[in-house]
């Protein structure tokens, strides 16, 4: 195999990616397909999920509740296994002061995006020992940088990165690789509304509160879902194999948020 056959996963990968249907999800989902997986993908969107490329399969489900989990990995067995999954699910949670943020919302934050990839990993882990596969875990720069009012988001990412770190030496034995994915700020929906959010909270006009944000990237510009995409196909093809418990930042390099 030459070292540019090596940047292409090998065709009829099993693959299961958590909030498939829009946004970075997606954008990893059609990447997938187009290097010939198979693809099943779950999320709460039902409209999102039927407007899926033909050919992805998909469950709707929430990571927060498990017996919605439990329901994905019984529609995931028609895939006869399990060879990569991609933990993408997660929220933006509040922009707020400490003290301003309630428990609710606090909580619900932590549960999807950290105890959302804990359910799907419990589950997932028994199939990617069989295959010597590949979990990739979604968290953000927000877990390597301080982000003052998302505190539960921040602490959230960054504890997805302590988990990645840890299943990798736990499950480094049995063949399977782990690695997170830290996208910076992506052009989209998403980052608009955080935008927005911080803006207000911070008494900026949008615009001001954007440039802001791009002032403290070097590139000075925002990344794309398909730069995320990107990077997950690299890790899943052989000439990632040797790559694992490493936090993998996509964001132009963000200096600080």
């Amino acid at each position: 195999m030459t070292v540019v056959e090596s940047l292409t996963p090998r065709h009829g990968l099993r693959v299961l990616i958590t909030a498939g249907a829009n946004g970075i999800g997606l954008a990893i989902a059609k990447a997938f397909q187009e290097a010939g997986a198979q693809v099943h993908v779950c999320d709460i969107d039902t409209h999102a999920l039927a407007s899926l490329p033909e050919g992805i399969s998909h469950t709707v489900a929430d990571v927060s509740k498990e017996e919605d989990v439990d329901r994905l990995f019984q529609d995931v067995a028609s895939l006869g296994g399990l060879d990569v999954v991609v933990n993408n699910a997660g929220i933006a949670g509040p922009t707020a002061g400490i003290d301003e943020i309630d428990n609710d919302a606090w909580t619900r934050t932590i549960d999807i995006n950290l105890n959302g990839q804990y359910r799907v990993a419990h589950r997932a882990t028994p199939l990617l020992k069989e295959s010597q596969g590949l979990l990739i875990n979604l968290a953000s720069v927000a877990g390597r940088l301080g982000f003052a009012y998302r505190t539960p988001y921040a602490a959230s990412k960054w504890a997805v990165v302590g988990l990645t770190k840890s299943l990798a030496i736990e499950l480094g034995s049995e063949g399977v690789r782990v690695n997170a994915i830290l996208p910076g700020i992506v052009r989209g929906p998403r980052i608009e509304k955080v935008i927005e959010d911080r803006a207000a909270k911070r008494g900026l006009s949008y615009a001001e509160m954007e440039q802001e944000n791009l002032s403290k990237i070097s590139m000075q510009r925002m990344v794309e879902p398909s730069d995320i995409a990107a990077m997950a196909l690299f890790l899943s093809a052989p000439g990632g194999t040797n790559i694992s418990g490493q936090a993998l930042s996509v964001c132009a390099n963000v200096e600080s948020l």
